[in-house]
């Protein structure tokens, strides 16, 4: 069975379930019996697929440990009663189970793929909050580790650059500007 329009003939199929039938430009073909359906139908059990027991897996994942265990060809009862075989075996342990958790103190924060940032300095992954090596008091900092250390670097980076600074007007670098001054005063 053919489909598109009259201008297009040969643009999408027809869903072949018959009680659907549906146009589709982004036709399915299933693996299974080599049949093509539309978006509604494309799974084995939705067009209730004869040969799809030897393409598929099926894994139910236990709650407890978060172990796979591959349940495939089985129905519900059965795989219920794999969990409870599984559960009490030896090998089902809730210490298994425990998520990477932000290592900085006090902080909770469970680390997934979208939430996690890993230290250019230390290497070690935390939370988007602690992601700063100022903020997880990282191990591998400069020795004199205060906050705004960097920025006065910056300033006599700036002024040995620009040739002792304001050289016009007989200047220096202030040597009596303490270490915390956040203002840079211009020529």
């Amino acid at each position: 069975m053919g489909g598109g329009t009259e201008a297009f003939p040969d643009l999408g199929r027809h869903c072949q379930r018959s009680d659907c039938n549906q146009l589709d430009f982004l036709p399915f073909k299933c693996d299974g019996c080599h049949q093509v359906f539309c978006l509604e139908h494309r799974t084995y059990k939705s067009h209730e697929c004869p040969r799809s027991e030897p393409n598929s897996r099926k894994v139910v994942v236990c709650e407890i440990c978060s172990t796979s265990i591959e349940t495939t060809g089985r129905d519900e009862k059965e795989e219920k009663a794999i969990l409870e075989k599984h559960e009490k075996s030896g090998e089902c342990d809730s210490s298994k189970k425990k998520k990477p958790v932000c290592p900085v103190r006090r902080c909770k924060q469970v680390l997934t793929f979208s939430n996690t940032s890993t230290c250019k300095t230390c290497q070690l992954n935390f939370c988007l909050k602690h992601r700063f090596p100022t903020e997880h008091s990282c191990k591998h900092r400069s020795p004199s580790g205060a906050k705004g250390r960097w920025h006065d670097n910056l300033l006599a980076a700036l002024w040995a650059r620009s040739d002792g600074g304001c050289a016009k007007t007989g200047g220096g670098p202030p040597a009596s500007q303490p270490s915390t001054s956040h203002s840079v005063k211009a020529c």
